[in-house]
């Protein structure tokens, strides 16, 4: 039996997140894997909104406890680091025991662009530093990943950045997390 992942990130978000959950799906499959999109095109956004996103949290949460692992999508998303979702999502899995694999689009590091940000937008808190470690993420990121899943964040390797909706870097985590996985 095909182990479940769960395919955590902001891609519900992205105009075309009904292709982008399909198509990852069969990327999945390829590998060996059932993937669980946590899109849902089902969800009736005629309930009062203090209802609909408790659903979502629930139906989110009944998902990732029928998933053996979580593929995290840790691109970058609206500011310098991962979704606050999916990082949760990451953390659920994590606190579990279950292993954690996550990719990014971007191949720039973590502080490179919480620099960029900080000179593109007042910093509310300056002078604070930011960990130097040329690390995907903030340090608590990447160690949730390799510690969880026992191989480090999928990223570009030529070390040019994908458009966030890419799907070749997530094939490439979806593969190592199976190959490391069955082996």
């Amino acid at each position: 039996m095909a182990l479940t992942a769960y395919l955590a990130g902001p891609d519900v978000f992205l105009p075309a997140a009904s292709a982008n959950a399909a198509a990852k799906l069969a990327i999945c499959a390829r590998h060996g894997l059932t993937g669980i999109s946590p899109f849902n095109p089902h969800l009736d956004f005629s309930q009062p909104p203090e209802t609909l996103w408790r659903q979502i949290y629930l139906d989110d949460i009944a998902m990732m406890q029928a998933s053996d692992i979580i593929i995290a999508n840790l691109t970058p998303f609206r500011g310098a680091s991962a979704d606050a979702g999916t990082l949760v999502e990451v953390g659920w899995f994590l606190g579990r025991g279950r292993p954690v694999f996550g990719y990014s689009n971007t191949a720039t590091p973590f502080a490179a662009r919480s620099a960029a940000q900080a000179a593109a937008v007042p910093d509310p808190l300056p002078g604070l530093g930011i960990e130097g470690f040329a690390l995907p993420d903030n340090l608590m990121v990447p160690g949730a990943v390799e510690y969880g899943g026992g191989l480090p964040i999928t990223l570009p390797p030529d070390g040019i950045s994908r458009p966030f909706d890419a799907l070749d870097i997530f094939e490439q985590c979806v593969a190592a997390a199976a190959r490391h996985l069955r082996g």
